[in-house]
Parts: C-alpha cells; sequence; structure tokens
C-alpha cells in the first residue's frame, strides 16, 4: 500500500476494486480544516475519468500493472488476436478492452499491451500513426491548406477531416488521442 501522498502521474492504484492511473493530482492545504489531495484518474479498463479527493495520509493497493510488446495479427467478430514479440504466445482480446485502439490499427503494427494479475486490461498506442486513405473526393488543382477541409476514410475505417489537397492514396499521420489529421506521412 501507499500513501495518496506520493501519488505521481501515471502510478496505478486499486480504488475500490477497479485498476486506474493518475492523470493528475493537487495535494490542498487549507488553511483551515485537514489536508487532502484532489486526483484525476483513468480506468485502465474502460478509459472512463473521475475525479476523487482523498484524506491527507490515506492508502490505497499499488497495482502492479505489467507491459508487454505485442503484434496484430488479425480479428475475428469481437475477439482481436495478438502475439508476443518476445516468446511468440498468442492471446485474444474482447473489442471491450481495446477502447479506441481498432480504429488504429493495421496487421503487423506492434503496440504495448497492459497486463493486471495476467489478464489483458487495456492498451497502449503510439502517438501518432501512418494510415492509407482508401476514399475521399478529389483534389480539385488550386485547393490549399488554408482552403477548408472534407471527410476522408482511412484503410482502418476511421473517417478524419482532411486539408482538401489530400488524395485518395496518400498515407496521413493520424493522432491517436485526438483522432485528427497531423500531416502525410
Amino acid at each position: 500500500m501507499i500513501s495518496v501522498n506520493d501519488l505521481r502521474p501515471g502510478l496505478t492504484i486499486e480504488v475500490d476494486g477497479e485498476v486506474w492511473s493518475v492523470v493528475e493530482f493537487l495535494h490542498v492545504k487549507p488553511g483551515k480544516g485537514a489536508a487532502f489531495v484532489r486526483t484525476k484518474l483513468k480506468n485502465v479498463k474502460s478509459g472512463n475519468v473521475i475525479e476523487r479527493t482523498f484524506r491527507a495520509g490515506e492508502r490505497v493497493n499499488r497495482a502492479h500493472v505489467e507491459t508487454r510488446e505485442m503484434q496484430y495479427l488479425y480479428h475475428s467478430g469481437t475477439e482481436w488476436y495478438f502475439m508476443d514479440t518476445r516468446s511468440f504466445e498468442q492471446i485474444s482480446i474482447h473489442e471491450d478492452y481495446l477502447g479506441d485502439a481498432p480504429k488504429y490499427l493495421k496487421e503487423n503494427d506492434v503496440i504495448l499491451i497492459q497486463f493486471y494479475e495476467g489478464q489483458p486490461i487495456g492498451v497502449e498506442l503510439p502517438t501518432y500513426v501512418e494510415l492509407k486513405v482508401v476514399e475521399t473526393e478529389p483534389g480539385v488543382r488550386g485547393d490549399t491548406a488554408q482552403g477548408g477541409s472534407k471527410p476522408a476514410k482511412l484503410e482502418t475505417g476511421l473517417v478524419v477531416q482532411v486539408p482538401l489537397f489530400i488524395n485518395t492514396g496518400d498515407v496521413l499521420k493520424i493522432d491517436t488521442r485526438t483522432g485528427e489529421y497531423l500531416s502525410r506521412a
């Protein structure tokens, strides 16, 4: 167990039987009354973010989350299959544990998968991915980066807003945190 006074961003803890990652924290010492710690916690399984206040000195269980590098192989229905890049062990993960990851995954992509007590509980995607445009309206001569935007469907099925000069077949950098177009690759 650790004291809530020792919380730091990125630390994983157990609260109410679930695993949470500390997004931010603030130690507050009011002029009157006892000190407390205000936190923002992200549920590792569901991705939900909550705010929670703890009394200073309160103790919580630290969750030991193991992270393994795994390669995405394929999916069938609601199961997504991955292979450990070291042991070559294959596992399947239900799409409920993947969050938004399926929007950004192509076959053979290598990502980090989080395990808690031997069970997969979540994924860590790279900050950006490169995806090919499979469908968009054709660009017109004279279109510029400042000239507006249009929807483009990418190879994983994700639809993003892109500048007018982007054409079918272009490879784009997409931010996995926001789902937005960054640049051409």
